[in-house]
């Protein structure tokens, strides 16, 4: 059973979000981008409450900018989704979780130390150059 509903549409879409955050850092890294989007998806809490489809995690808009920059500022985003990157995807949304990104809602790439909390949420831990952050409540994104 899949860690969330999704459409094959869903997992291009995932993939080229995948692909445009963290091509550089390998398809573990990749990997960990595609967690955190079924994360927020699952999450129904904090800022992320209401979001049922995959589409709805990936164009949110909070504080007038997209949640995820490749999607305002990313032309890989707007490339066609690669074989690879759907594969991973599909990993990602059937059964993929690891940590430091395995319930973590949000990652940034800091060009500089991991910051000890994000918006008064808990450092999780960091792969090459994204560090992850955990909800400090947040009870859907710890099940399953």
């Amino acid at each position: 059973m899949p860690r969330v509903k999704y459409t094959t549409a869903d997992i291009a879409l995932v993939a080229r979000m995948m692909r445009a955050e963290a091509e550089g850092e390998g398809p573990m890294g990749e990997l960990m981008v595609g967690n955190v989007i079924v994360n927020r998806l699952k999450a129904d809490c904090l800022d992320f409450k209401g979001l049922r489809s995959v589409q709805q995690v990936i164009f949110q808009v909070q504080g007038g900018n997209y949640s995820f920059e490749a999607v305002q500022k990313g032309n890989l985003f707007y490339s066609p989704a690669r074989t690879k990157e759907k594969r991973l995807a599909k990993q990602t949304l059937d059964y993929w979780v690891h940590s430091p990104s395995r319930w973590a809602l949000w990652y940034l790439n800091p060009h500089a130390p991991c910051p000890t909390t994000w918006f008064d949420q808990p450092f999780a831990g960091q792969f090459k150059q994204h560090c992850f952050y955990l909800p400090n409540e947040c009870p859907g994104v710890y099940n399953g």
